[in-house]
């Protein structure tokens, strides 16, 4: 077997052609004290007679970390627990909020988030460690918080679907968000915690436009692929819902409706949405996007953005940084409920349990006291 920890691009990446990126360059970190800024007159430097900027290979990178499940305090998610098998997201989508997250491993938020891609190799073990421990309380945890556990190098590594079999182990809770139609690979494990009350799934869905999606979310699974995987799961038992996120005003917004009514047609039971966050310097980067790839507009959505942040492209406070404040923000919410109520997504998300909680080993205990 191949060590799937190397530098080049993906398995699946056409060979002689560049990978597709949400970022152009790399942004200075805001932790760095010394910048370089490149002269106006500098020369690009290429590689070959093409013309084109040389590729810019995905590194993997192993993560030593020995602890893995993450807490917090915030009262804008619906979860205090969270697990990320993987740090950086090869997905590349240009607004993610989380691409400032880098910063602390030394990286930037541009190019190094989604091309140098930290890989928790022993995750499952750590977690099967976490949920034996005595004090382990059982509650829901969110696979993943931050990045997507449904990235591209998921499909050769399976960390993401060996968690989810300790999860399964033990029968504690989990909720999943992703963009990746890679998910409905693990319906068989799904849907097993979702007989007993333990498993739910938010596909993430941004715009029917696949040749926005594909500038937008470049390595992310297309969106008819989303809406397979949401039929697969509902299939299968598994709990699953959409999550219309980020809405970009401007620019997605439109597409709330027919986002909405392709969800609840594919099988999506409930729904829920977020509007765009921009903090640090997510701001320059998907600026930068929108003078690329849609330079019309770009004025227009950053102006939207503006007018639901109080006057600025983020706004960092609980309760108002997920939905934004103001009459475009409210008109937006009354869409999305109105639409809701319309297409029969307006039930509430299910409420995972925690009553089917086991310690294998404690079985095993137990079976051998009995024979005993």
């Amino acid at each position: 077997m191949k060590d799937p920890f190397r530098s080049g691009p993906p398995a699946t990446a056409p060979r002689g052609r560049a990978v597709a990126r949400g970022a152009p360059d790399n942004p200075a970190s805001r932790f760095e004290r010394v910048r370089t800024v490149a002269l106006d007159d500098a020369p690009e430097v290429q590689d070959d007679d093409s013309g084109e900027a040389p590729p810019v290979p995905t590194l993997y990178l192993r993560d030593p970390t020995r602890t893995l499940l993450a807490h917090n305090e915030s009262p804008d998610l619906g979860f205090d627990t969270s697990l990320n098998p993987y740090r950086g997201c090869a997905h590349g989508c240009s607004y993610c909020y989380a691409r400032p997250t880098h910063e602390y491993l030394g990286f930037s938020a541009g190019l190094d988030f989604e091309t140098r891609v930290l890989v928790k190799e022993e995750a499952p073990a750590l977690l099967r460690k976490a949920l034996s421990a005595p004090g382990w309380r059982p509650r829901v945890v969110a696979l993943a918080g931050v990045t997507d556990a449904y990235q591209p190098v998921e499909r050769r590594l399976r960390l993401t679907r060996r968690c989810l079999e300790v999860f399964a182990e033990f029968l504690n809770p989990v909720g999943i968000v992703t963009k990746s139609s890679l998910v409905a690979r693990d319906a068989d494990l799904l849907g097993e915690l979702a007989r007993r009350g333990a498993a739910a799934v938010h596909i993430s869905l941004t715009t029917l436009d696949r040749a926005l999606q594909a500038k937008l979310e470049p390595r992310a699974s297309a969106p008819r692929a989303r809406l397979a995987a949401i039929e697969a799961l509902a299939a299968a038992g598994v709990p699953v819902g959409v999550m219309v996120a980020p809405v970009i005003p401007g620019l997605t917004d439109h597409e709330i409706p027919a986002l909405l009514e392709a969800a609840a047609s594919a099988g999506a039971r409930f729904a829920s949405h977020v509007m765009l966050r921009l903090p640090h310097g997510v701001k320059e980067i998907f600026a930068g996007w929108l003078e690329r790839h849609v330079p019309l507009r770009r004025e227009h959505v950053l102006a939207r953005v503006r007018e639901m942040r109080g006057g600025a492209l983020d706004d960092a406070r609980f309760h108002a940084r997920m939905r934004g404040t103001g009459t475009y923000a409210a008109q937006i919410h009354a869409l999305f409920d109105l639409t809701c109520r319309r297409v029969g997504l307006a039930g509430e998300r299910p409420a995972l349990s925690t009553a089917a909680f086991r310690r294998p080993q404690d079985a095993q205990l137990a079976l051998f006291q009995a024979r005993g």
